[in-house]
C-alpha cells in the first residue's frame, strides 16, 4: 500500500518509513505540510500518517485539508509527542481514525497501519456499484455500463477501469496500478503489462475527448482520467462568476 508520512522529526521519519516498508508498503516522507497537500491533491494514496508540529503547516491544519479535499475513506493517523487525553480526543474529533504517542512501538505501528487499511478497504467493499455520470460498475459483478449498455470487460480491465474513475483528474502512477490491481510488486514487464491493460480500457470504455473523457499519460509516471464535461462546466462557472465580478 501507498503510505504518505509527515513529520519534521527526521528520526521518526526514517524509522516509520523503514518500519512500514519491511512490512510492504511504499512510503514517502514530506516535511512541508504544503508539499504534502500538493502530493494528496495530484496522486492516490491508501493511508496518510501526520504529525502535528511541522513548521509551515501545522497537522491539525493539514488533517482539515485532507478531510475537506480527500475521499472520505482515506485513512488518517496521527502520531503526537506527550499529547495529554484532551488532546487525542481533539485529533479524532477534527477527522483523525486513530492516533498515537510518540514513542510509538513499531509492532503497534505495523498492527495499527494495518488495521486501518483493513477498515478502509472492508468500507470499499460495502458498496455494490460506483457509478459516475453516464458510467456505472456493478462492483460484486464485475459488470461496465456506458448509458445503459453492457460494456464487456476483463476482471483485470474492471479493475483499472474502477481505479481510474475512483481517482478521476488524479493521475495514477503505472507502479501504483498494478500493485493495486496484480496485488505484486511492479516490475518493468509488469508495466508494460498496466500499459496494455489501460490502452485496452480506453479504447473499450471510449474514453477520448469526442466522447467527454480524456485517459492521457502522464509522461514518465503514468495515467490521469479527466472528465471533460465536468472541466468545461468549472470553466464556465468561473467565466460567470468573472463576469459578475466586474
Amino acid at each position: 500500500m501507498r503510505i504518505a508520512i509527515l513529520d519534521d522529526d527526521p528520526a521518526w521519519l526514517e524509522l516509520a518509513s523503514g518500519v512500514l516498508g519491511r512490512a510492504g508498503h511504499r512510503c514517502e516522507v514530506f516535511r512541508r505540510g504544503h508539499a504534502l497537500t500538493v502530493a494528496l491533491g495530484g496522486q492516490a494514496w491508501d493511508l496518510v500518517i501526520l504529525g502535528r508540529n511541522v513548521r509551515d503547516m501545522p497537522g491539525d491544519e493539514v488533517l482539515r485539508w485532507i478531510r475537506g479535499h480527500c475521499p472520505a475513506n482515506l485513512p488518517v493517523l496521527f502520531v503526537t509527542a506527550g499529547a495529554a487525553p484532551h488532546d487525542v480526543v481533539h485529533v479524532l474529533n477534527a477527522g483523525a481514525d486513530d492516533c498515537l504517542v510518540k514513542p510509538v512501538d513499531p509492532a503497534i505501528l505495523v498492527a495499527k497501519v494495518s488495521a486501518l487499511l483493513r477498515r478502509s478497504r472492508a468500507g470499499e467493499a460495502v458498496a455494490s456499484r460506483l457509478e459516475y455520470r453516464d458510467f456505472v460498475f456493478e462492483l460484486k459483478e464485475g459488470r461496465a455500463y456506458r448509458g445503459g449498455q453492457h460494456i464487456a470487460l476483463y476482471p483485470r480491465q474492471f479493475q483499472v477501469a474502477v481505479l481510474l474513475f475512483r481517482n478521476i483528474a488524479r493521475p495514477l502512477s503505472r507502479a501504483y496500478l498494478f500493485e493495486a490491481v496484480w496485488k505484486q510488486l511492479s516490475t518493468g514487464v509488469s508495466l508494460r503489462t498496466v500499459d496494455t491493460h489501460v490502452g485496452e480500457v480506453r479504447s473499450r470504455l471510449r474514453l477520448r475527448p469526442e466522447h467527454g473523457y480524456l485517459l492521457a499519460p502522464v509522461f514518465g509516471y503514468g495515467y490521469r482520467l479527466d472528465d471533460l464535461l465536468e472541466k468545461g462546466e468549472a470553466a464556465g462557472r468561473h467565466t460567470c462568476l468573472s463576469d459578475v465580478s466586474q
